[in-house]
């Protein structure tokens, strides 16, 4: 099945104290949107890829790509209100039968390999779901303080979250609940099952500061190793 990656960019610079939404800042040489085009480019050369962004960065969006990107085709939908419904407009695009990736922009360290074994097992059993075991001591707030959470069977979900078109479609005909943090959870509330795999340490999801530090010195390394 054709793979596609719909690949969500509705972030914005709040938490990064920066005026300019994140997915647009710039570390090793290209912006954190440009670098995780790319990854998925590298993985699988049939790639179709589907970038969702605010309508008003549509146009950012689009210059982008053909100043770093020029020989790529890259399709582009206007995100909606929330995640859900950004990801509703995404698959508007998907068309044929196909294995479908959703995964957040920011994002950027995601890597090939990890992006080849979620399109073999959704293949395989419908979904793919990257997961990587929690290292630190967990804590659950309650009315009356808190109390320690045993970590061995906590696994941290990140993207591409990925299934197979049929799964993903007719599970975001449902109507948005607020409860849905990701499309694990919308496959789920569907009532089929997802499947873990493991994910990457490395590929994290720049949201702070100290984020942009990492992000630029290990994509640093990865290309002075190409």
């Amino acid at each position: 099945m054709k793979p596609i990656a719909i690949i969500v960019a509705g972030g914005s610079g709040t938490r990064m104290g920066s005026d300019t939404p994140k997915q647009f800042l710039e570390v090793a040489g290209a912006p954190l949107l440009v670098h995780s085009i790319s990854a998925f480019v590298s993985a699988l050369p049939e790639m179709e890829i589907v970038v969702v962004l605010p309508g008003a960065y549509l146009e950012t969006g689009s210059d982008l790509v053909a100043r770093y990107l020029p020989d790529q085709t890259i399709f582009f939908a206007e995100g909606g209100e929330t995640r859900f419904h950004s990801v509703q407009r995404g698959l508007q695009l998907v068309r044929e039968p196909s294995i479908v990736f959703v995964h957040d922009a920011v994002r950027c360290l995601v890597s090939p390999d990890l992006i080849r074994r979620c399109y073999r097992q959704a293949m395989d059993v419908g979904s793919a779901i990257p997961a990587v075991a929690v290292s630190d001591s967990i804590r659950k707030l309650h009315a009356d303080g808190h109390v320690a959470v045993e970590r061995t069977s906590l696994r941290a979900i990140q993207t591409p979250q990925t299934f197979q078109s049929a799964i993903l479609l007719q599970a975001f005909r449902q109507s948005y609940d607020p409860t849905f943090t990701d499309e694990a959870s919308v496959v789920e509330r569907q009532g089929d099952k997802v499947d873990l795999i493991e994910g990457e340490v490395s590929n994290i999801k720049v949201t702070w500061p100290v984020d942009l530090v990492v992000a630029a010195e290990l994509l640093k390394t990865r290309i002075s190793e190409i």
